[in-house]
């Protein structure tokens, strides 16, 4: 069993389709034999995703700071809630409990982790796999902007190859579980 450990926002956001594409994922998580890291509220996106995978009868780690768990209004009905101090150990404690990583649409805090961790595997902490799930578009502007960056020099086209994108659960999951780790 694999953990993905999936980014995404606390908010529900304007469009549908992020919320039946959060609920999509996590079914598919549970069917294909992984478990969910994620970080732990139970609002917006966040909640909608945990929801699914224990609907589903799927295994669900939370990690969140003491001071964000009643802003974020922590889930309490998840297999684990892991408690940290801050957001560093957030972000260490997700990335140390998973195999691959997803971002879903989300705002700053989403993408500020996405980011870290594709930054990590680019200085080679980790070989975990990394994607975008592109719901309705979502993601289409960054990804150009980072093709752009790549054309530019400022980016190697290696380590842009490195960050997978699809616009359906499904595709996704199939692209990252071909490039995780086989040990």
């Amino acid at each position: 069993m694999s953990r993905f450990c999936v980014y995404l926002g606390s908010r529900e956001g304007q469009d549908p389709r992020y919320l039946a594409a959060a609920r999509e994922l996590g079914e598919l998580l549970v069917r294909r034999g992984h478990s969910l890291v994620y970080g732990g509220a139970r609002v917006g996106m966040m909640g909608a995703l945990a929801d699914s995978v224990m609907a589903a009868g799927g295994e669900v780690t939370g990690v969140m700071p003491d001071h964000l768990v009643e802003r974020e209004q922590a889930h309490t009905g998840l297999s684990r809630l892991i408690r940290v101090r801050n957001m560093h150990e957030r972000k260490a404690g997700m990335a140390a409990h998973s195999d691959a990583f997803i971002a879903l649409p989300g705002g700053i805090g989403t993408l500020e982790e996405l980011f870290e961790a594709w930054t990590w595997r680019y200085l080679g902490l980790h070989d975990k796999p990394i994607g975008v799930l592109d719901t309705a578009g979502f993601y289409a502007p960054l990804l150009r902007f980072l093709d752009a960056t790549a054309a530019e020099g400022f980016l190697d086209a290696g380590t842009r190859a490195d960050l997978v994108a699809a616009e359906a659960p499904a595709a996704l999951l199939e692209a990252l579980e071909a490039r995780l780790p086989t040990t």
